[in-house]
């Protein structure tokens, strides 16, 4: 092969590793949020598709007319560690609420493709109060008001909608807000990752509470493994039959290399005695590793579990150390009381490490400063070891996992006149800390 050749070559791999790690961050890619990344997929989309396929079984689709590149995410484990956010309040998660308003809202707009605020209020109170399971929308109210547009803020954010004239905050302070709408309806119809439709899994609706998480596996299995029916539920006498070697093995790798590249770190203790043979295999961990180069991390494998490095930290969504809210320098700051008690900590001592940061700096964390403000800050930044993995819950304790031993507190500094703690860390590989976690 000529030299211009291997450099083509290798200019391909560099590329399709870019892209890979930009999709997984941003499953939902589109030329307007970030032109030059979406370029770079709609240019090396076949190798990149054909990569997700194999690695994950996940489809990607690349609509270069219409400027998006959709990356369906499926996981068998679904979890809430990557809520959905508001766009005002400072990005707290979504309640119930605005789940139940983001999902009506977006049935209501695939027969839209102009429309107003008002027009989607309207339908949006209509299809509630005919549905007895929910609770009919009522936009007189200025809580609703705020609720609807935090939907309808996400729905942008996706770019399913686009005010194209007046702002949809206008509508909280009043119903009577003007905004006209854009609505790609084509788009919207790619949100939904789940296999199975909602409406395929049909149960009355007083004993969805009691089989929620049945219903929620249902959601998600896939026919390609076999042992599965059409309405996406078990044939339990005869899943396992149904499934052919080849199925179970795909199931396997899918299953493994989906949580790798989703989360953070994977622990050996989180797989299945199958997945466990699978990843020690002479095969599995060719797979593994193979697929780890091709996408462009470094692999941490380690006696308890696997970690993925991004060098460049395009693949990270919630970084760690990270100074950008009180929560996560208070998560740092707890670590070490953490990690210095292999047993774990009781929900009191954890209060008492929270407290002595509210004491060491009194003018830091001033939503916290309340008589239970050092118990909330201390669940505040447990919920963020957790999310990361690298803390877990044990008998009532909190306890820190293999590796958050990898990280030390460098140092606090004080910022300014505010007295707030800067919190600085550093891991004990050769990589920054900052590009630690995935």
């Amino acid at each position: 092969m000529s030299t211009l050749a291997n450099q083509l070559a290798a200019a391909e791999r560099e590329e399709v590793a870019r892209a890979v790690r930009l999709l997984l961050a941003r499953p939902l890619l589109t030329e307007a949020a970030d032109p030059a990344g979406f370029e770079l997929v709609r240019r090396r989309r076949e190798p990149l598709a054909q990569w997700f396929d194999y690695t994950c079984g996940w489809s990607l689709v690349v609509e270069p007319r219409r400027g998006y590149a959709r990356l369906t995410k499926v996981r068998a484990d679904p979890d809430g560690s990557r809520p959905a956010r508001r766009a005002r309040s400072g990005r707290a998660p979504f309640d119930r609420r605005r789940y139940v308003l983001l999902c009506v809202t977006a049935a209501e707009l695939l027969s839209m493709p102009m429309t107003t605020i008002g027009m989607v209020a309207d339908r949006v109170v209509q299809a509630t109060a005919a549905d007895r399971a929910l609770a009919a929308f009522d936009p007189v109210h200025k809580p609703e008001r705020m609720a609807f547009v935090d939907a309808l803020k996400l729905l942008e954010s996706y770019d399913v909608l686009r005010a194209v004239d007046g702002t949809t905050e206008a509508y909280v302070e009043s119903a009577e807000a003007k905004v006209l709408y854009r609505v790609d309806t084509t788009l919207l119809m790619r949100l939904p990752a789940a296999p199975v439709g909602a409406s395929r899994l049909a149960v009355p609706p007083d004993e969805v509470p009691a089989r929620f998480e049945e219903l929620l596996t249902g959601l998600v299995r896939e026919r390609r493994y076999g042992g599965t029916l059409a309405d996406g539920t078990t044939d339990e006498a005869h899943s396992e039959t149904a499934a052919t070697d080849a199925q179970r093995n795909l199931r396997l790798r899918h299953s493994v290399l989906r949580r790798l590249f989703d989360d953070p770190v994977l622990y050996r203790t989180e797989l299945t005695d199958d997945e466990l043979a699978y990843v020690t295999s002479l095969t599995g961990r060719q797979i593994l590793r193979r697929s780890v180069e091709q996408a462009g991390f470094l692999l941490e494998e380690r006696a308890e579990g696997f970690l993925l490095v991004d060098p460049d930290g395009l693949a990270t969504d919630v970084r760690f150390p990270d100074d950008t809210s009180t929560a996560r320098v208070a998560a740092l700051l707890i670590l070490e009381p953490l990690c210095a008690a292999p047993a774990g900590l009781l929900p009191e001592q954890l209060a008492e490490a929270g407290a002595d940061l509210l004491r060491r700096f009194p003018r830091w964390a001033r939503a916290y400063q309340s008589e239970d403000g050092a118990a909330r800050l201390s669940d505040d930044a447990v919920r963020v070891l957790r999310d990361v993995g690298l803390a877990r819950r044990a008998g009532g304790r909190v306890v820190a996992c293999p590796a958050a031993y990898r990280y030390r507190l460098t140092g606090t500094t004080s910022s300014g006149t505010e007295d707030r703690p800067t919190a600085g860390g550093t891991a004990s590989g050769d990589v920054a800390a900052e590009g630690d976690q995935q």
